[in-house]
């Protein structure tokens, strides 16, 4: 049997990668790689001065980072396809006519809806925010609203499909590992999205009215004359993005979808906008970069290639390599476990399995972890107290779908701070469904309300607890 830390000594890790982060990032606001690395050199020497061996370590890190080379991949092809839809004028349309249709008032809840409904029709959140995410918080700062508030909307609208989408990959994998029907799985979560997407409507509604003061209207008018001086700009650049979004509809692999949406956006640049191959493929490496003299433009449509996604692979890399020896070592499963013998009712259940999907997503930065871990752990104790495992499901949904995009080292947070350039910590008080819906998760779980049991006898002794 494999040599496993215990509890009080995987505590000693967990805090000295607390503490590591807590000072480079929030007290120095230094990147987080070099937190990270310091923490799993600590962890790796702790381990094995504990006696885990150097092999079982590194088979856990390479496993580790081979379960996340198909993001590395996606990431790869976003930073393509982003430098090619800045360079051909599709972004520089989106803008131009998005400004002149949607009022300055409604952006912030449109946003939030249009990410939703492209996620929900899409069940890829990366995509979402990837695509229409990008142009939409580009409208958003031609209106003079802050770049947290558009990207915590963006956010919040792109993982409600990841969330609900029955064609989802962690919709799926959710109800696979919990032992239940996709489409019972979509039907229960209702209980707590819908309620949190409301409240996230009204709140984005109220934010759009207090920032439409902001607008200034000249400015949008130069914006405009800009944009028309810099860029051939055509409803006909739309096809790119409006290609891209039906193939992942279709369920494409997101991969050759974006691959697809580059090229068509590559041939366009030329097509419209007068580039030459080399210039593309220049684009696609190094990425946009103007200089026209009018620092909103420049600002705005700038950005994407190979090299734009490089600090969010690295940051990937090396969480996945401290994840590796976290599992390794066993910390995960002390901690977990640790958390699992609180439990004393269906309350303490689902408070469990929150916290621990949200640590694991902090732990391991992967959100499928999140979910697999949790559900293995506590699957055997739901039974035990007779709940419907679609609450099992349905919690691990809450916390650990949700909660991943809410960590610059999670998989999810550095996708989504690299594709729209805003930090997790700036736009995580206004991506409200991601952490509301951990949070009435949690009350349901103590109030009994929409807590399903197995037979109707439990359901009367747990509405007492």
């Amino acid at each position: 049997m494999e040599k496993k830390l215990s509890f009080g000594k995987s505590l000693i890790i967990i805090g000295f990668l607390l503490l590591s982060i807590f000072v480079g990032v929030i007290i120095w606001e230094q990147d987080p790689q070099i937190p990270i690395v310091l923490a799993t050199v600590f962890a790796t020497v702790f381990a094995m001065v504990n006696g885990i061996k150097w092999e079982a370590l590194e088979k856990s890190i390479i496993e580790n980072i081979v379960n996340i080379v198909p993001s590395i991949v996606f990431l790869l092809a976003m930073g393509i396809m982003l430098g090619t839809w800045l360079h051909s004028g599709v972004v520089p349309t989106i803008i131009y006519y998005g400004s002149k249709i949607i009022s300055p008032k409604l952006l912030i809840p449109t946003t939030f809806l249009l990410a939703s409904a492209t996620s929900l029709t899409t069940g890829d959140s990366w995509g979402t925010a990837g695509t229409i995410g990008i142009a939409l918080l580009g409208i958003g700062i031609s209106f003079g609203i802050p770049a947290p508030i558009m990207a915590g909307a963006i956010v919040s609208g792109s993982y409600f499909g990841d969330k609900l989408s029955p064609i989802s990959d962690t919709t799926v994998l959710a109800a696979g590992v919990s032992e239940v029907d996709v489409f019972e799985h979509v039907k229960y979560m209702l209980w707590t999205t819908v309620p949190s997407m409301l409240i996230a409507t009204v709140v984005y509604f109220f934010l759009g009215l207090k920032h439409a003061g902001n607008v200034d209207l000249a400015q949008i008018s130069e914006l405009h004359m800009l944009l028309e001086e810099t860029f051939t700009i055509s409803p006909i650049l739309l096809l790119v993005p409006v290609s891209v979004i039906v193939m992942i509809a279709k369920k494409v692999n997101p991969v050759p979808a974006l691959m697809g949406g580059a090229l068509l956006a590559a041939v366009f640049a030329m097509i419209f906008q007068g580039a030459s191959l080399a210039e593309v493929v220049e684009v696609m490496h190094y990425g946009v970069e103007l200089d026209t003299g009018y620092e909103l433009i420049d600002e705005l449509i700038a950005g994407g290639g190979l090299d734009y996604v490089m600090w969010t692979i690295s940051l990937v890399l090396v969480a996945m390599t401290l994840a590796g020896v976290l599992d390794a070592s066993g910390v995960t499963e002390a901690i977990v476990g640790r958390i699992l013998r609180l439990v004393r009712n269906t309350g303490d259940l689902i408070l469990a399995t929150v916290v621990s999907s949200i640590f694991l997503n902090i732990a391991t930065a992967d959100q499928y972890l999140a979910i697999i871990f949790p559900a293995k752990m506590f699957k055997e104790t739901y039974k035990e107290k007779n709940l419907d495992l679609r609450v099992l499901s349905r919690t691990l949904e809450d916390a650990g779908t949700l909660t991943s995009p809410l960590f610059a080292w999670n998989t999810c947070g550095a996708f989504i701070s690299g594709a729209l350039g805003v930090s997790p910590l700036a736009y995580l008080p206004y991506a409200i469904l991601n952490w509301l819906n951990p949070i009435i998760a949690i009350i349901y779980g103590y109030t009994g309300f929409s807590i399903k049991y197995t037979n109707e006898e439990v359901v009367a002794e747990g509405s007492e607890e």
